[in-house]
């Protein structure tokens, strides 16, 4: 297992999928793995940097690591900021009209649809996200 601590901060989106993007290479990731595990990334860290400690600035884990039998990988987002369960959030109406939906909910959506594996629990005054991403 590998693990990346940094301020949970919006600019960090970019090291942290640089982080992540450094080991799928390694593994031979699909591209298209990749890209919906970027977008993952790019919609939950940012949602920790954006929500977790406003309006201070904390620390947050992301902890990568291999299984087999699928190959698959796992991502875990680790803060200490306001117990959220982003999965709670119910699904967005993707068939209704953009202009009548209201904002916020379809990143999460993305994400559920495209892991498979998301799951959250709170613990020792953590909030703990997990991804698992099938990649073999």
């Amino acid at each position: 297992m590998k693990e990346l601590t940094v301020d949970a901060a919006v600019e960090n989106i970019e090291v942290v999928t640089d982080f992540v993007n450094c080991e799928l290479e390694q593994l031979g990731c699909p591209l298209k793995a990749q890209t919906q595990i970027d977008i993952a990334i790019d919609e939950l860290f940012g949602n920790i940097a954006r929500y977790a400690y406003t309006p201070d600035i904390g620390k947050a884990t992301v902890r990568f690591a291999v299984e087999d039998e699928p190959l698959s990988v796992v991502i875990t987002f680790i803060d200490h900021g306001v117990p959220f369960n982003p999965l709670e959030q119910a699904a967005p109406d993707v068939h209704a009209a953009a202009e009548d939906r209201p904002i916020g909910g379809l990143g999460i959506f993305l994400v559920k649809k495209s892991m498979n594996l998301v799951e959250y629990t709170y613990k020792d005054g953590q909030n703990i996200l997990k991804i698992k991403k099938n990649i073999g």
